[in-house]
């Protein structure tokens, strides 16, 4: 079915964006009357491509189940409308920052075509953040006076490792407080030692700008009884969640229902 929904224009969510909403008159009904349901789902990335257990097959099957209004996603608001334009134009996503996230160019994008949504940008990323931080993280990793402090973020990514025990690509585990516990601890250090020294690219910031936007685009939506799917890597799932929480406005929904 072609979108008909993205009818209303809202303002921007940030500078040099527009952003397009479903209109309320079109709103789904939902058990919690006006609420906004809301699904966070963690993406794999890449690995969606070889994982059996959470492949792109078993992705798009759990988009079309979550029947959402409008996808949030991990895109940054400045590439959106260039994302949107090629996949319109050559029916495959050429911006750069998007097309390294298979969850959109052979799900999300594709299923736009059948599905009624809309594709909003709340990522908080800019080029110059990524290069700041990837910088800032080679100056400290090479720095003798800093060398405890890397060695305990090496050891609690190790660690992650070990506490997944194959699991990391099952959506059923990845869906799980449990998980979230393991990327929080994974982090610690990092977000304990680098937080000052990445500024914008750091786990605090960088997670409050991802929210911001997500709350944003939320807030355009309430009331209306949509629902609302949030896309975002897996490890910045809690932290997502725990923005979220915080809203009367919204039904919170298990992804774990999703997969069956």
């Amino acid at each position: 079915m072609k979108l008909t929904r993205r009818s209303a224009i809202f303002g921007s969510l940030s500078a040099g964006l527009a952003i397009s909403f479903p209109l309320a008159g079109c709103a789904q009904a939902t058990p919690k009357s006006g609420a906004t349901r809301v699904t966070v789902l963690g993406a794999i990335h890449s690995r969606h491509r070889n994982s059996e257990k959470y492949s792109l097959d078993v992705l798009r099957e759990v988009v079309r189940w979550a029947e959402p209004d409008v996808i949030l996603t991990e895109i940054p608001p400045d590439r959106i409308a260039e994302a949107k334009r090629s996949f319109a134009e050559t029916g495959e996503v050429t911006e750069p920052r998007t097309r390294v996230f298979p969850e959109y160019t052979d799900v999300v994008f594709p299923l736009s075509r059948e599905m009624d949504f809309d594709i909003v940008a709340t990522a908080g990323w800019t080029r110059e953040i990524a290069d700041d931080r990837s910088a800032a993280l080679e100056t400290i990793e090479n720095d003798p006076a800093r060398a405890e402090q890397w060695a305990e973020h090496l050891a609690a990514r190790q660690q992650y490792s070990v506490e997944l025990a194959g699991r990391g690509d099952d959506p059923q585990f990845i869906h799980t407080d449990e998980y979230d516990a393991i990327v929080e601890r994974a982090q610690t250090p990092y977000q304990r030692y680098f937080d000052a020294d990445l500024g914008p690219g750091g786990w605090t910031q960088i997670n409050a700008a991802h929210t911001d936007l997500i709350n944003a685009a939320l807030d355009m939506v309430t009331g209306q009884g949509l629902n609302a799917l949030v896309t975002f890597g897996s490890w910045h799932k809690y932290m997502i969640k725990r923005s979220l929480e915080q809203r009367e406005d919204i039904e919170m929904l298990d992804a774990r229902a999703l997969f069956g």
